[in-house]
C-alpha cells in the first residue's frame, strides 16, 4: 500500500462547523459596515481568518486593522461553538478516523483554524489520541493555497509526501495539496458550495469510499 498517513483538514472535513464560521463571519461584517457577497465569501473558504480579514481591509478599505476584524469574528464563532446545539461532526467521519487508526495509519491535522479552537474541537469530540501531530495554517506564514502547511504535516507525519494524502473540501486546500506534490481528496462538502475540484486526485461525497481497505485499490 502506497499511503501511510493522511492529512486532515478540519472545518468542513472533520468538523460541521462551516455554517458556524458563516454565522461569525456575517456577523462581523455586519458590526464593521461591509456587505460581503457570497461569491467573494465562498472564495475565502479554507483560507487563515487573518488572511481573509486582510483581504477585506484592502478590499473594502476599512479603516480597523485586520486583527481587530479577527478578534471580533473568533468572539463571535466561540460564542456559538459553546452554544450552538447544530454543531457536531460530519458524518462518516469518526468511523473512518478509527479506521486508520486501527490499521496503523499515521494521522496529522492539517488546519487553517486557529490553535486553540482546534484544540477545542478536539477537546470537544475525543480526537487526540488518534492524531500524531495538529497544525495550524494560523501560526504558519502563508495561508492555502500555498503548500507549506501540508509539506509540514506530512514532515510531522515523518512519511515522505508521496506515502501521504490529504483530505480536503476547499478550492484553496485542494490547491494546497496540489502545489505541495501530495495525492488530494475532495470531500464534496454540502457546506462548502461552489468549490473547485478540478486539481483533487480523487472526489467523494462519502467517507466510505476511502476506508482502508480501499486506499490500497486508488490508482495512483
Amino acid at each position: 500500500m502506497r499511503f501511510k498517513a493522511v492529512l486532515f483538514d478540519m472545518d468542513g472535513v472533520i468538523i460541521d462547523s462551516e455554517p458556524l464560521h458563516r454565522k461569525a463571519y456575517f456577523s462581523m461584517f455586519k458590526e464593521v459596515g461591509i456587505k460581503v457577497s457570497n461569491p467573494l465569501f465562498e472564495s475565502f473558504t479554507g483560507q487563515a481568518t487573518l488572511h481573509i480579514c486582510t483581504q477585506l481591509v484592502n478590499h473594502f478599505k476599512i479603516s480597523q486593522s485586520p486583527e481587530s476584524l479577527v478578534a471580533i469574528k473568533r468572539n463571535y464563532f466561540k460564542e456559538l461553538f459553546f452554544n450552538d446545539p447544530a454543531l457536531d461532526l460530519i458524518p462518516g467521519v469518526h468511523d473512518l478516523i478509527m479506521d486508520y487508526y486501527a490499521n496503523g495509519m499515521t494521522l496529522v491535522l492539517a488546519s487553517s483554524a486557529s490553535m486553540p479552537n482546534i484544540n477545542n474541537v478536539f477537546a470537544r469530540f475525543d480526537l487526540d489520541k488518534y492524531f500524531v501531530a495538529k497544525l495550524s495554517g494560523a501560526d504558519l506564514k502563508a495561508s492555502k493555497p500555498h503548500p507549506e502547511i501540508f509539506l509540514k504535516a506530512a514532515q510531522a507525519s515523518g512519511y515522505d509526501k508521496s506515502q501521504c494524502l490529504v483530505i480536503e473540501d476547499s478550492t484553496n486546500g485542494i490547491k494546497a495539496a496540489h502545489n505541495a506534490g501530495i495525492y488530494a481528496v475532495a470531500y464534496n462538502s454540502p457546506n462548502s458550495k461552489n468549490q473547485d475540484y478540478l486539481l483533487a486526485d480523487k472526489v467523494i461525497v462519502d467517507f466510505n469510499e476511502i476506508t482502508f481497505d480501499k486506499l490500497g485499490k486508488i490508482p495512483t
